[in-house]
């Protein structure tokens, strides 16, 4: 997830869909896949799966350079011809390209990075504008890849044009992946396919069966059992969540997911409590310090499943 400057509401519909083709065309360069994602006019919030990383041979590297380089200039269209000339004969002169092109790939925060650095050129020049666009490097959650963990994030990023009260339904609101997997994109229906059969990988064959299975799970998550009725409820206000937290009451998860809620941008890890306890020892392991983090419980609104968070919130859980 990453915020604009001050929180400035600048990009616009024009620029919602620069972002939304660098989003598709960026993922393809770094060999991630994006499950789905969310585009407001201030932030954004991006689901993606980091597969194994693999070396990819010349061939597939130079099909993603030519992905992140579309219309390149006469210098770019020039060089990328030297460059398969050079990978056809084996020249070692190509070696640092490769290395360079290898770096930007399998790692998300690479991804994020070029994401960022290329939607700010964007806008800055065409905006006659200078200086930073985003506030802040980025926030990010480790979400495991198994159980409704995944599926639950996805639809609370789905579900973000409704709180906002742009739409009552996520597929009424172009710039998010439901919206878009609705409308036939395949690399769209391949990510919400694989929030439910996580396996599935890249666009194949059968993701347009994976993705007519998924959609009614989905849907279900969206929504609940009354997808028809509760279609038209944009969300529920903090005030009214807070009563329910206060009375100890319960609501069912999709009437929750309509609220902020901070644990999915600050808990850091979720999982299951298995997951985010194999990833505490981890992560002392790899840095040797032994802190007083611990496992944190989401707040007992709704049943969140076997759901557990690394870190609390600073503020109020729901906003």
């Amino acid at each position: 997830m990453s915020r604009t400057v001050n929180g400035e509401h600048c990009i616009d519909d024009t620029a919602k869909e620069i972002l939304r083709k660098q989003f598709w065309q960026i993922a393809d360069f770094c060999g991630v896949q994006i499950l789905t994602y969310a585009i407001m006019s201030n932030h954004f919030h991006v689901l993606v799966r980091v597969p194994q990383k693999t070396i990819p041979d010349d061939r597939e590297l130079l099909r993603r350079f030519q992905v992140l380089h579309p219309k390149p200039s006469v210098y770019q269209t020039a060089r990328i011809e030297v460059i398969a000339e050079q990978l056809k004969n084996g020249d070692p002169a190509v070696d640092a390209w490769r290395k360079q092109q290898l770096e930007l790939m399998g790692d998300v925060s690479q991804f994020m990075k070029l994401l960022k650095q290329r939607f700010s050129v964007w806008f800055n020049r065409n905006h006659n504008r200078f200086g930073p666009f985003w506030a802040e490097r980025f926030k990010s959650v480790l979400v495991e890849g198994r159980g409704n963990v995944t599926a639950t994030m996805s639809a609370y990023i789905d579900l973000n044009p409704v709180r906002a009260g742009l739409v009552s339904d996520p597929k009424d609101y172009r710039f998010c992946g439901y919206a878009e997997a609705v409308a036939g994109n395949k690399s769209a229906q391949a990510g919400i396919a694989a929030i439910f059969d996580i396996s599935s990988g890249n666009v194949s064959e059968k993701t347009r069966a994976i993705w007519h299975d998924a959609r009614g799970s989905y849907r279900m998550m969206l929504f609940g059992a009354g997808a028809v009725s509760r279609a038209n409820k944009v969300s529920i206000t903090p005030e009214t969540l807070a009563k329910v937290v206060e009375e100890n009451g319960t609501l069912p998860l999709p009437t929750v997911l309509r609220c902020r809620i901070r644990y999915f941008t600050e808990g850091a890890v979720l999982g299951s409590k298995a997951f985010v306890t194999e990833q505490l020892a981890s992560y002392r392991r790899i840095t040797g310090q032994r802190t007083r983090t611990h496992l944190r419980s989401l707040p007992n609104v709704t049943d969140w499943g076997d759901m557990t968070a690394l870190r609390g919130s600073r503020k109020n859980a729901f906003g």
